[in-house]
């Protein structure tokens, strides 16, 4: 899993393969449960955790803004810049895994 700042967003965003980002921030809940859900599938599955990546809110409030984050934990699912899936609240990591195939 990566961490996303305004400045590596784009590119990881343009990759040709389907890429996740998690918009999260350490004080929610939630995102607290989600995130952990995604780090052990990331420890599982070396090439689901390739694809994911993780913008704090509370530090890029400017990416949040542009992606119209208004609930959290966010999920959403990019290919070659583009979002074609977005997800709010707690996911099942079978139900994202399947968005990313």
């Amino acid at each position: 899993m990566k961490d996303l700042t305004k400045e590596s967003f784009v590119e990881f965003i343009s990759s040709e393969r389907k890429v996740l980002v998690d918009f999260w921030a350490t004080w929610c809940g939630p995102c607290q449960m989600q995130g952990k859900k995604l780090h052990e599938a990331a420890e599982a599955d070396a090439d689901f955790g390739a694809r994911i990546g993780k913008v704090n809110v509370d530090y890029e409030q400017q990416l949040a803004v542009n992606y119209r984050i208004d609930a959290i934990p966010a999920l959403i699912v990019f290919q070659n810049g583009k979002e074609v899936e977005r997800f709010v609240g707690v996911q099942d990591i079978a139900r994202l895994k399947a968005a990313l195939d």
